[in-house]
Formats: structure tokens, C-alpha cells, sequence
């Protein structure tokens, strides 16, 4: 990750999204989005990677009516770090049919962790970006802290993390003692010396565990908007883990906020041709890890 600031870009009309090409299950969930709020209410960071985007709980409701997705997940975004404020203030108008992925303070304690836990929050995501520079050892810690932070509530945690960092914490993964859910199918890119080899080492691994995997960010590993090219991963991750397989859309697709979310739903019926699949990616097995 680099220093630019992107500037982000105006929301896309929600009624000019692609519609789904295929059948949603009932209960269908988008278990990746962010929300952002009025720069007055809710402080950012102090050196953001983005400027504030476009995209509050009332446009995201019209976008997800639109595709016919019932439920979301809240993921807490860099941009406010660890102040869960704009991310809980949704959750709370959102009501039962959203759950939450909190960001906390390494002195964080187990009452402010329940006060989300009742406020619908079910997972810490772990920023390994600000740690990819640490050596392997001090990320390890930080993520066993987490879980034995999270144990208690029974929630689990989301890695969001440089690919070339999850494969040096590969062999840490199966012994990982809570849920956890790997981001954006791995961010295994080749520009960063990442190979299909590396790719599968992260698949067993997952599997030998208690790891889900996210399909969600193709625009963030296909960056030439060649996605034809992830249907192999997305193949492998699904015939590997069926039941640990969920997907989200990373809506508002910080700075692109005129990207397609439509366009990124119909990815799951080409890549995904079996019904029971689809199903299992869209409603049953996010129902299981989120609580809903």
C-alpha cells in the first residue's frame, strides 16, 4: 500500500445497476460493504488513504433493494480505524438483518467488545497492511492475542492483509483456534511475487483449519478487469471449503464509487454454475458465521 491519497469518486446511481442474471436465494447477504457518514459526526484517521467516499446506510439500502440482497456485513474501513462510531450507528439503524466487523485498540476489554457484541458486531478484522512490515513473529502474536480476544463472544476474525503476508503466516493457519475469514480470495497478486503454488499452499491450509474464505475485491487482483481469469480460484475455494465460502461486494468499491455492484454480483452465477452452491455462498453459510 502507498502513501497516495485516492480521491474518491461519486456514487453510481443505484437504479443503473446490472440486475442479478440468476435466482438469489432468500436471506441473500452481502458480507462485505463499508459505510461512511458526515465528515462533522464521525472523524477519520490522521493520514487516511482515501478521501471521504460516497456512500452512507440510505445508498447502500437503495443498491442491495435494488439486487435483491436482504442482508450485509458492516466491515469497519481504515479510513475511521479503530473508532467504530459511523460502523455501529449503521448496525443500530440497520436493525437485525446487518452484522458488524469491528477494528479495536490492542487495550480494548472484554465489556466494550459485549457492548458491540449486543449491538449486532460478530468479528474483529485484523489490518495486517499496518503491520506488513513487522516481523512474522509480532503479526503472529497480534493475531493470537485477537482470538483470545474474540473467544469469549464467540466471534471470529477477518484477516485483511497483503497476499505475500498470508502466505508467510501459512503455517500458523490450521492451528488458529477461532473462525477466521480470509479477505478478497487470498490478494495474491503477481506483481507482488505471488504464485498459483503459493495460492494452493493457502487453500489446504484453510481447509485444514477453521478458515472461510471471502469472494470479494476481484477488481483488487484483476486489475486489467479480466475476471475471467480468477473463475479457476474461485473454482478451487469453493470445491475446497463449500461450506466456508461467502461473498461480498466491497461496496462502495473505494475510490470507484461508480463501479458496477451488479456487474461484481454476476460473477457468482459465471463462476458458480450449481444452484445449491450459490445458495450456500449468498445466504446459508453467511447465516452461519454472522448469526442472522
Amino acid at each position: 500500500m502507498t502513501d497516495e491519497i485516492l480521491t474518491s469518486r461519486p456514487m453510481r446511481d443505484a437504479q443503473t445497476l446490472t440486475r442479478a442474471g440468476f435466482e438469489l436465494p432468500a436471506g441473500a447477504c452481502d458480507a462485505h460493504v463499508h459505510v461512511f457518514g458526515p465528515a462533522d459526526r464521525y472523524p477519520r484517521v490522521d493520514r487516511p488513504h482515501y478521501t471521504l467516499p460516497d456512500g452512507d446506510l440510505a445508498q447502500l439500502e437503495r443498491a442491495l433493494g435494488v439486487l435483491g440482497v436482504e442482508r450485509f456485513v458492516i466491515v469497519q474501513p481504515s479510513y475511521y480505524g479503530t473508532d467504530n462510531r459511523c460502523m455501529l450507528d449503521a448496525l443500530d439503524a440497520a436493525g437485525g438483518r446487518a452484522r458488524g466487523v469491528a477494528m479495536v485498540d490492542d487495550d480494548v476489554d472484554l465489556q466494550a467488545l459485549q457492548a458491540m457484541h449486543e449491538r449486532h458486531v460478530r468479528a474483529l478484522r485484523l489490518d495486517l497492511f499496518l503491520r506488513a512490515r513487522l516481523p512474522t513473529a509480532e503479526i503472529r502474536a497480534f493475531i493470537e492475542r485477537s482470538i483470545r480476544r474474540v473467544r469469549p463472544l464467540g466471534w471470529h476474525v477477518q484477516f485483511y492483509t497483503p497476499g505475500w503476508v498470508v502466505r508467510d503466516l501459512i503455517p500458523l493457519l490450521p492451528d488458529l483456534e477461532t473462525d477466521f475469514v480470509i479477505d478478497h480470495m487470498g490478494y495474491m497478486l503477481e506483481s507482488d511475487g505471488l504464485t498459483r503454488a503459493d495460492f494452493d499452499r493457502l487453500l489446504r491450509a484453510v481447509a485444514d483449519g477453521r478458515g472461510w474464505f471471502k469472494l470479494s475485491g476481484p477488481y483488487r487482483l484483476a486489475k486489467d478487469g479480466n475476471y475471467a481469469r480468477l473463475q479457476p480460484l474461485a473454482r478451487a475455494i469453493v470445491e475446497a471449503v463449500p461450506e466456508r465460502v461467502v461473498w461480498g461486494s466491497d461496496w462502495p468499491h473505494i475510490p470507484e464509487g461508480g463501479r458496477d455492484t451488479g456487474e461484481l454480483l454476476n460473477l457468482i452465477g459465471e463462476w458458480i454454475q450449481d444452484a445449491a452452491a450459490r445458495r450456500r455462498i449468498l445466504a446459508d453459510n453467511p447465516a452461519r458465521l454472522f448469526g442472522f
